[in-house]
């Protein structure tokens, strides 16, 4: 199973741990300004140590049941990123949603792209998904390279598709197909 792996330098994937919260709480206070346009509104006790230990609590639920795969980018012990495969659903439909982002003093170094690739791996691989989706703010001009690098290809628009800085807005939607495999061995 993924547990680390090295993306560059010191930078490396691995999975959400319990003892991340105050270092996400400090990772997302950090970004605040750079993060907001492209995320819901939070309220600000998201950005505490409790909020991030509680929410990591549920996460970590979620990924032992298979249904969630949280990772974070780590610079050392510094929290950088996080990536998150989640709403894995299985039998037929086999997909799941890939949510990240980068911190501020990090993007442009490929480590996006890169920690996408990993996780498109991972889901073709160990957990033998069929599909990934992905949506963009339709100006989030940096993720769609990020996704069209690791092999997605836009699928269409949703109009007032998330509630985004406060406002619901259009998204591009992505999706990559990992694998076309008999329907007969597809797991319940």
């Amino acid at each position: 199973m993924f547990e680390s792996r090295q993306l560059g330098n010191n930078v490396r994937l691995r999975l959400l741990r319990v003892s991340d919260a105050a270092g996400l709480a400090a990772a997302y206070d950090r970004n605040r300004q750079h993060l907001a346009p492209w995320e819901p509104v939070r309220s600000e006790e998201f950005f505490t140590t409790a909020w991030q230990a509680n929410d990591i609590a549920g996460r970590l639920a979620s990924h032992e049941a298979g249904d969630f795969h949280p990772f974070v980018l780590v610079d050392n012990d510094l929290l950088v990123g996080k990536f998150n495969l989640a709403g894995i659903m299985r039998g037929p439909f086999q997909s799941a949603g890939l949510g990240y982002w980068v911190d501020s003093a990090y993007v442009g170094r490929g480590l996006a792209s890169a920690a996408v690739r990993e996780l498109v791996d991972l889901a073709r691989g160990t957990l033998g998904l069929h599909r990934i989706e992905a949506s963009t703010l339709l100006g989030n001009a940096g993720s769609q390279r990020v996704l069209l690098k690791a092999g997605f290809q836009q699928i269409g628009m949703a109009p007032r598709y998330l509630k985004i800085a406060g406002e619901w807005q259009d998204h591009n939607l992505y999706q990559v197909i990992l694998h076309d495999s008999d329907e007969s061995s597809i797991p319940s």
